[in-house]
């Protein structure tokens, strides 16, 4: 059974930095693609990044390119994302996700979440 632990969410100031770090565990995840999504109050869940465990390759949504860099630390399972200058907008619960790289797979593991507060 996968699971994924997120944490390195808080409060920071706009302009400022944090990285989120997902653990992930339960079973070998070379053939997996790995995403972080966020979702802000009242609004829908949204894509932020993803990166394909093996290969490592990355996209981003046009939202965070330039300030978001997504990567993964094969030794430790683990995935991050690094957010710089961050803005107000980027406030949201941030989750990561996992999904295997079959054709149409669908990300069908999450995280709990963690919370990110950019203020102004």
């Amino acid at each position: 059974q996968v699971q994924l632990v997120e944490s390195g969410g808080g409060l920071v100031q706009a302009g400022g930095s944090l990285r989120l770090s997902c653990a992930a565990s339960g079973r070998t995840f070379s053939n997996y693609g790995m995403g972080w999504f966020r979702q802000a109050p009242g609004k829908e869940r949204e894509f932020v990044a993803a990166i394909n465990w093996g290969g490592g390759s990355r996209t981003y949504a046009d939202s965070v390119k330039g300030r978001f860099t997504i990567s993964r630390d094969i030794a430790k399972n683990t995935v991050y994302l690094q957010m710089n200058s961050l803005k107000p907008e980027d406030t949201a619960v941030y989750y990561c996700a996992a999904r295997t790289l079959r054709v149409g797979a669908t990300y069908d593991n999450w995280g709990q979440g963690t919370q990110v507060t950019v203020s102004s």
